[in-house]
């Protein structure tokens, strides 16, 4: 069984940044959208939840049902997602007067908490937030204080009912500025967690692509490349298990830089795609004229990019796994 930590994006700037940091601890994870928590998935072993750009007072700010983790598997709020576990179990959470951006240190921290093991007292943190969190909810307890902030960390008491502890810090321990903020992942992921620390980048390709050659087998496979990292990927690892199976759709919209298109045409090639560069510059200028809203923009971008793709897609009839748009 391969482990992961799930990590909840509720939106925050920093949560790839988290997941850098789960990585670097050997420990495999999965970002996913804050509402997109995987059902009955037995290789979780914790669960991280991201910071946000909202107030969890917003009416437009992302919520989660708690309950489908909590006690399950051990749980790490971060900022908003501290905030938010306050909130959602009858805490306080309340505007300050002014935001809290900056440097901060830890004038009292509970050492003896499995969170802060190791931790100095005084420790330097990092804090950016709008909100505090004012009141604790029950059968909580307070591990961490700054000289503003009475809550910086707070944590469920130890559970009597076997279920999984759950952890919130207001600080970002995921940034450098948090100088012991990969001692306190690592309390989680590893002490807390239990993660074996076995995964690397390298068995993950190895792992995915076994996954890929047994789902796939013999059949044809159609994707659709934007010159970005995600698709690339997508792309490498798909030929390493499927080799000229896979056909790579390519789209130029011309609003690449002079010459890209036939650069990154060239890189695919060179890295062993089977690829088909589609030129239909002319149909997104044409789309596009007169247009100078930036949402219609995007949104006409990528009705054009789905069409041309479909459209080119549809000429190739022995694939099974291709667009049915």
């Amino acid at each position: 069984m391969q482990q992961k930590i799930i990590i909840l994006d509720f939106g925050s700037q920093t949560t790839q940044l988290i997941g850098r940091r789960v990585r670097e601890l050997d420990t495999f994870c999965e970002i996913l959208p804050y509402n997109k928590y995987p059902e009955d998935d037995s290789e979780v072993i914790g669960v991280i939840l991201s910071g946000s750009p909202y107030s969890v007072h917003d009416p437009e700010a992302f919520k989660v049902d708690l309950s489908r983790f909590v006690g399950k598997v051990p749980v790490l709020g971060i900022c908003y997602g501290s905030q938010y576990i306050s909130y959602a179990n009858g805490g306080k959470v309340e505007k300050t007067d002014s935001r809290e951006y900056g440097r901060a240190h830890l004038q009292t921290v509970d050492t003896a908490n499995p969170l802060f093991k190791g931790f100095e007292q005084h420790s330097q943190v990092w804090m950016s937030h709008g909100d505090t969190i004012t009141a604790i909810p029950e059968g909580y307890e307070c591990i961490a204080s700054t000289a503003d902030v009475k809550y910086a960390a707070f944590a469920k008491k130890r559970p009597t009912d076997g279920s999984k502890g759950v952890w919130a810090v207001q600080f970002h321990p995921e940034v450098f500025h948090t100088l012991q903020g990969s001692l306190l992942l690592k309390n989680f992921v590893v002490d807390i967690c239990g993660s074996r620390q076995q995964w690397s980048a390298a068995s993950f390709i190895d792992t995915t692509v076994a996954e890929l050659k047994q789902q796939i087998g013999t059949d044809r496979v159609i994707l659709g490349l934007s010159g970005g990292v995600d698709s690339s990927v997508a792309a490498v690892l798909l030929n390493k298990a499927i080799g000229s199976n896979l056909t790579c759709i390519f789209v130029d919209h011309g609003m690449l830089r002079k010459n890209e298109f036939q650069q990154v045409m060239d890189d695919y090639r060179g890295l062993g795609l089977n690829v088909i560069g589609v030129d239909a510059s002319e149909k997104f200028f044409t789309d596009l004229a007169g247009v100078t809203d930036p949402e219609t923009k995007r949104k006409i971008i990528g009705r054009d990019f789905v069409e041309v793709f479909n459209a080119e897609a549809k000429k190739i009839t022995d694939a099974r796994y291709t667009p049915t748009a």
